[in-house]
């Protein structure tokens, strides 16, 4: 018995020399699997945007599964943690300070549409948490003084309305009427619009407004009939893009073309408006139509692959809003791999990011510019077929 305690004794001795011997060279990273990397995300994946905040969902989902596949960043897994504002700015607003409070994610990329996204932006810029808006109004990021949280992927209003001026005066138009739904999104676009008429010489011979939720645009197309404008653009999101076009149609207008803001650009809304959008007009960016660049173009080849990827998994079309998604996770994941999870480095490193191949352009970010796009980034857009087609000056 004796003889069997000194042994044991020893055993013991040993195993705690050899365990004091190795666990320097073993360390802590190896016993344990390194931390995930948290992204938050907000999208409007329900509710009136829920036609954006999908796609936006099912890309970011992609990315995640396809980097943790190849090891995630740095060895460390991402934990993506989405949330539905469901097209709400309460709730989008909930959600933005859960991700921040609760799950204490360091960087935030959504919310989904203007309206959200400049409502969050105080709470992003009192938290010190850098958030990546996936919607459009300049609002967002300006002024840059009380913005130096927030970033954005989708080219500026004044990037769009740009380029569709370039386009209408490249064609001689001198009188322009626009109708603007009522929601932040309509609203930023129609300030940029009727700001930047008069650099073009134009004179804009109508301005109608209407609700989001309107089912009847007869009226504002008679008006604007009336004026005989040489073009005419609409700018809002949902079913009233639809309606803007069959009514258009419906009233024997076609002799007048007809603009779309950006914000139609998804393939589904060719297949709701059906042959009524044949020729209509808008600026959009070139992930959506990544097979009819060239090859000498940069973004090209990263466009096509997301294509692929997306329409295999999803059986479905890919549209510019899982671009803003694409874009967003991978700014996200390029500063996550540079610096690690820390806010302000994540911010910093963001601010500095110069060259960014995307889906929306290639960025060039800057302490003056959270946006990073032109309007040279974008292409104008004819539907042809019901397909888009680039247009001819």
């Amino acid at each position: 018995m004796k003889k069997r305690r000194n042994w044991l004794a020893a055993a013991l001795t040993i195993c705690t020399f050899l365990g004091a011997l190795f666990a320097p060279i073993i360390g802590p990273n190896v016993l344990a699997a390194p931390e995930p990397y948290k992204i938050g995300a907000v999208f409007s994946i329900t509710g009136v945007g829920s036609f954006l905040g999908e796609p936006e969902k099912k890309t970011a989902e992609m990315i995640r599964d396809e980097i943790n596949k190849q090891g995630g960043i740095n060895g460390h897994p991402v934990e993506l943690i989405i949330y539905d504002d469901e097209s709400d700015t309460t709730k989008c607003t909930l959600a933005v300070k859960k991700l921040i409070k609760k799950d204490e994610v360091p960087v935030i990329i959504g919310p989904t549409r203007s309206g959200e996204s400049i409502a969050v932006a105080t709470v992003a810029e009192e938290s010190k948490v850098p958030l990546i808006s996936c919607a459009t109004s300049y609002k967002i990021v300006t002024p840059i003084e009380s913005r130096k949280w927030v970033y954005k992927v989708a080219g500026s209003d004044a990037h769009v309305v740009g380029k569709m001026y370039d386009y209408m005066k490249g064609k001689g138009v001198k009188k322009v009427a626009i109708m603007t739904d009522s929601s932040g999104y309509g609203a930023s676009g129609r300030e940029e619009l009727l700001r930047l008429a008069p650099e073009y010489g134009f004179t804009i011979v109508a301005d109608e407004r209407f609700d989001p939720k309107d089912t009847d645009l007869t009226a504002q197309m008679t008006k604007i009939r009336g004026t005989q404008p040489q073009a005419v653009v609409n700018w809002s999101i949902g079913p009233t893009q639809i309606l803007a076009i069959k009514t258009w149609r419906d009233l024997g207008m076609d002799a007048i073309p007809l603009f779309q803001s950006h914000g139609f650009g998804s393939l589904k809304n060719l297949e709701l408006a059906g042959k009524a959008a044949e020729g209509v007009l808008l600026p959009l960016a070139r992930v959506n139509v990544g097979s009819l660049l060239p090859d000498s173009q940069p973004q090209k080849k990263i466009i096509l692959e997301y294509t692929r990827a997306y329409e295999t998994l999803y059986k479905e079309p890919i549209s510019s809003f899982g671009g803003h998604a694409w874009d967003s996770m991978h700014l996200a994941m390029a500063a996550l791999k540079a610096v690690g999870p820390d806010p302000a480095k994540i911010r910093d490193h963001i601010e500095q990011t110069k060259g960014f191949v995307g889906m929306h352009g290639i960025f060039n970010f800057s302490p003056q510019d959270h946006c990073g796009l032109s309007k040279d980034d974008l292409e104008m857009i004819v539907v042809k077929d019901g397909k888009w087609a680039l247009a001819t000056p």
